[in-house]
């Protein structure tokens, strides 16, 4: 019997997934738990309705992350810093400070999680920080340091 999965289940699919199994599991395992329905006609025209608005969502979501990305690119945030010993800054900047500042000064949420910086700053002047604002995009903010 032909099954669509409405779950991921162990050695067997994921959601969405129409997998053969035998009547019995799908009588007494997969249709009693919830797992899955029998893969008439009505139920597979749903699973691909549902595939074709998941497709559009995330081609949306593709398409605003390039926006995002394109607005990024022409940002600068500044981010007041003490100074130490040496010209360099006391203390570092870190993604927190520099969200927080691209939301008071731009206007603009930015996750600090999304930011990508390998270390984080402590010297002054113009750093370019990536943000990974979808799986396949990833955009630059210009973060200047300044002396407080």
């Amino acid at each position: 019997m032909k099954v669509i999965l409405l779950q991921d289940v162990k050695a067997l699919g994921k959601k969405g997934d129409v997998v053969n199994v035998s009547d019995g599991y799908a009588r007494n395992a997969i249709f009693p738990k919830k797992l899955g329905v029998e893969a008439n006609a009505k139920n597979l025209n749903d699973l691909k309705l549902q595939n074709q608005h998941a497709d559009k969502v995330a081609q949306e979501n593709y398409e605003a992350a390039l926006a995002m990305a394109e607005n990024l690119k022409d940002k600068k945030v500044t981010v007041k810093m003490k100074a130490g010993e040496g010209g360099r800054t006391f203390g570092s900047v870190s993604t927190k400070e520099i969200s927080a500042a691209a939301k008071e000064q731009l206007g603009l949420e930015l996750d600090k999680k999304k930011m990508q910086l390998a270390e984080p700053i402590r010297s002054f002047g113009v750093v370019e920080v990536p943000v990974k604002l979808h799986t396949k995009v990833t955009g630059k903010l210009a973060v200047h340091v300044v002396e407080l």
